[in-house]
């Protein structure tokens, strides 16, 4: 019952109770003076009747309202206190003391909102902690894949300005070592400044309708001349009735594609190293799955691999290390578009990622004009 009804109700009683109360002690005082008397009632019977009539009355309102008014305001002031003392556990950071409250009127909604509040910024506060200790491991993460290859070309024009280098061969040598290292500086950087902007929203899509069968038969193609791929076995899959048009960046698209690629390649412990692409049409969506026959995932990592800085090698080795935000960058793209990303993995047989792309209707007339 609301608190507005609760309050009517108690109005209403205090009226009506007094009198039910009233007319009952009444009739008693009446039966218990008079019935001595045959029911002949005298001068001093009526003056002690009459005495005995307001001392009830008085009595009964007392009461009655007392009752009343603690009973009512009880149900009001029970959560006030919980709401009270739930804000100053609040203000000295105890963001752990649940809301529990009964009530079903304003006060019982009130206390939800307040419950919903106090998870909401412990959700909160525990996401800026994650942050926080997220951004100092990657602070420790940068500056040691920064230092290292500095360090490394530092050594190597020492190398050649102090004669150590001291033919052609050798000079040509830590030279080439030299730019190898401050190539892989300059990608580490490019890719911190891409997620930035993706993180902070400044990175504009430029949206064309691409059909995505065509796509990766281009994309694949185009994989035999790279050298990092001479090794894998690629294949791809889809319904030939089905259609794949979707509204995408190519330029982001193909960032998507060519992260996970690399990520699959990095951990991949094979001889015969498997990657299999395929699509499948949805109503409103075209899914797109990335399937490797690497060592897969741990299950307590799996969670955590679209995550900003996690690494599931935590070394640093030029094989599997890396910033950890390559996934990354591949989900904020995947968000961006509207779509989703998910990825499944068993250790020791491979992984596969899952993304999902709004599919674009289009008549025949505008899939001819499709680029690929």
């Amino acid at each position: 019952m609301s608190i507005k009804k609760r309050l009517i109700a108690s109005n209403v009683a205090m009226i009506v109770i007094p009198i039910v109360l009233f007319l009952l002690l009444e009739l008693i005082i009446a039966t218990l003076i008079f019935s001595g008397i045959n029911g002949t009632p005298v001068k001093k019977d009526s003056q002690w009747f009459m005495t005995l009539r307001f001392m009830g009355l008085l009595f009964i309102l007392i009461v009655t309202n007392g009752i009343l008014t603690y009973m009512v305001s009880k149900t009001i002031l029970k959560p006030i206190r919980i709401l009270t003392k739930a804000a100053e556990e609040i203000s000295n950071g105890n963001l752990n003391h649940e809301i529990v409250s009964v009530n079903k009127d304003e006060l019982g909604k009130l206390s939800e909102t307040f419950e919903s509040m106090r998870s909401q910024l412990k959700k909160a506060k525990e996401e800026s902690e994650l942050y926080e200790n997220n951004r100092k491991e990657f602070v420790a993460s940068i500056s040691h894949d920064l230092k290292t290859p500095l360090t490394s070309i530092k050594g190597y024009i020492n190398g050649v300005l102090d004669g150590i280098a001291d033919n052609p061969e050798m000079k040509q040598m830590y030279l080439q070592t030299a730019y190898q290292k401050a190539d892989d500086m300059d990608h580490l950087i490019n890719e911190l400044f891409l997620y930035s902007k993706l993180d902070l929203k400044q990175l504009p899509f430029q949206f064309e309708l691409i059909q995505l069968e065509n796509y990766f038969a281009d994309y694949l193609e185009e994989l035999k001349y790279d050298p990092s791929f001479k090794e894998v076995e690629f294949s791809f899959q889809s319904e030939p009735r089905d259609h794949y048009f979707v509204m995408a960046d190519r330029l982001s698209l193909g960032r998507i594609i060519d992260n996970i690629l690399q990520n699959s390649l990095k951990y991949s412990d094979k001889t015969e190293k498997k990657i299999s692409i395929s699509l499948q049409s949805k109503t409103d969506a075209v899914i797109v799955k990335f399937e490797d026959n690497g060592k897969g995932i741990a299950k307590e990592s799996l969670p955590r691999i679209f995550e900003s800085f996690y690494r599931i090698d935590s070394s640093r080795n030029k094989a599997t290390g890396g910033s950890g935000l390559g996934l990354a960058i591949v989900k904020k793209i995947v968000e961006g578009h509207g779509g989703e990303i998910w990825a499944e993995s068993e250790e020791g047989k491979g992984t596969s990622i899952y993304i999902t792309l709004k599919k674009r209707k289009v008549g025949e007339g505008n899939a001819e004009r499709i680029n690929h």
